[in-house]
């Protein structure tokens, strides 16, 4: 339970900012929450100093709020990434490290959105907010969880979001050369291409960023938690073509790399990712280098351009002066930098877009402090007034002294749990270490080599810091829980769904 003093100094923010300091009093009606998830979005965006991507809309929130330069996943990809939010609970402590249905391995943990409802919120979702494979969302405390058809929920509730048999589809299909004459029967990995414009309101992301936005413009009789999650930047990157239109693809410029780079690595990890380097140099063959980053860039400024019709529905309405918005990215995404994709613990996908604002936060702010996703749960706990019996439980630390006053911004040790027990990075403005189950570790000087390319782990005069790191992990790891589709069987009835060991 928030420290009751900490409740009554975060109404008075609040009032004060909706009412001014002279008619601040601690009766101020409980904030709504606008919970805006994108997908795979690393650094690439204009707060954060990328000044190659356009980004509008986020520039336009980062002078609302406090933007987290410093902000990092919980969870090395989607799934266990949204479980730790959700449950404010590393995988360390669930056993949530890869595909595993936290509701049915932790039925006890009291997730966020089931805190705002025994609070007295409506709760309204959409999108991805969970994993978007059929079985993955957590039904409970949603006053409404739209689904796009009758079909998904009975069937799981998938999002099925880019079904082959779509007419929306860049064609020929698949469009990018990496793939071009393959059949593609399982994901639409290293996939871009260009939608017709006049389909944009058609897509999965377009059709739950409408529904959000209505939410948002409406009058509530109670205060809510709106939470829509978009798919873009996640491959397959397909949007409307003119958000391809705004960016000149021979003008691209690749993000920095250097050869060698994964010499100084374990030997089992840079076995790993050599192995992984035939698809950055399958599309240096290709020359499609800079045609991957105009896919990405180009997905990255649709989803600027969904939250910001969901900014507009709500200052549009009478809901924008009493609403906290939260944007963040499940997990970032490497581009060449060490390797393609996500599932690592280097910066690359560790840091990610996490900016907040509304009442009692401070406007137009930047902090370099370290923090996590995981920090949502008790943050939202301490902002709204929420009631958590299992607040000793929960692994992060309330933002919400940050938000109100930057200048209490601590840097602290972040961990971000790997795929299996033992397997870890713990993260500060100064250092990256990075522990393998194996023993193996690296080590990285953040502020003389942001780029992360030299291994210091063997280096003896660094033990010292490694130990101080060290120390801050956990001192033990939950066991992995029963992996969902591979150890247990999606069981439909009706609306409804289960998991049931195998």
């Amino acid at each position: 339970m928030p420290h009751p003093l900490r409740r009554t100094l975060c109404a008075l923010l609040t009032a004060a900012y909706l009412l001014g300091p002279a008619t601040a009093n601690a009766d101020a009606p409980p904030p709504n929450v606008l919970f805006f998830a994108v997908d795979d979005m690393n650094d690439w965006i204009g707060p954060m100093g990328y000044t190659k991507a356009i980004t509008p809309n986020m520039d336009r929130l980062a002078k609302r709020g406090v933007t987290f330069q410093n902000g990092h996943t919980a969870g090395v990809f989607c799934a266990p990434s949204r479980t730790a939010i959700f449950t404010g609970q590393h995988a360390s402590t669930t056993g949530c490290y890869t595909i595993q249905y936290y509701p049915q391995h932790n039925p006890d943990v009291i997730p966020m959105q089931v805190l705002f409802s025994q609070a007295g919120y409506a709760t309204y979702g959409a999108g991805k907010i969970y994993h978007h494979r059929e079985g993955f969302i957590d039904p409970r405390g949603w006053t409404n969880f739209f689904l796009r058809t009758r079909e998904q929920r009975q069937t799981g509730w998938p999002l099925n979001i880019w079904p082959r048999d779509s007419h929306i589809l860049p064609q020929p299909f698949p469009h990018s050369p990496f793939n071009e004459g393959k059949k593609i029967t399982g994901g639409l990995f290293m996939e871009w291409g260009e939608v017709r414009n006049e389909n944009e309101e058609e897509m999965a992301d377009t059709v739950w960023t409408n529904w959000a936005a209505k939410k948002v413009a409406k009058k509530h009789d109670q205060p809510f938690f709106v939470a829509v999650g978009l798919y873009s930047p996640h491959f397959p990157n397909y949007v409307p073509q003119k958000y391809f239109d705004m960016y000149d693809r021979d003008a691209i410029e690749l993000p920095p790399t250097i050869e060698n780079d994964l010499d100084d690595l374990p030997e089992r990890i840079r076995r790993q990712q050599t192995g992984r380097m035939r698809i950055h140099q399958r599309l240096i063959e290709l020359d499609a280098l800079k045609d991957a980053h105009h896919g990405y860039l180009a997905s990255i400024t649709y989803a600027d351009a969904m939250l910001g019709r969901v900014l507009d529905a709500l200052e549009s309405g009478p809901n924008a002066e009493n609403t906290i918005i939260v944007l963040w990215s499940d997990h970032g995404y490497h581009r060449g930098e060490k390797n393609w994709g996500k599932h690592k613990l280097w910066e690359r996908t560790s840091n990610v877009p996490f900016m907040w604002a509304g009442p009692g936060i401070e406007q137009g702010k930047s902090v370099t402090a370290t923090v996590s996703l995981i920090d949502m749960l008790p943050t939202f706990v301490e902002l709204c007034g929420l009631e958590d019996p299992q607040a000793d439980d929960r692994d992060g630390v309330s933002l919400a002294p940050t938000l109100g006053d930057t200048t209490q911004a601590q840097d602290r040790d972040v961990l971000l749990p790997g795929m299996v027990p033992d397997e870890y990075t713990i993260m500060n403005e100064d250092w990256r270490y990075i522990r393998y189950r194996d023993g193996e570790e690296e080590l990285y000087d953040i502020r003389a080599d942001p780029n992360e390319w030299y291994n210091l782990a063997d280096d003896p005069k660094h033990r010292g810091v490694i130990s101080k790191l060290r120390a801050s992990a956990p001192t033990s790891f939950a066991e992995p829980g029963l992996v969902a589709r591979r150890e247990m069987n999606l069981i439909t009835e009706g609306d409804q769904f289960r998991w049931e060991p195998k």
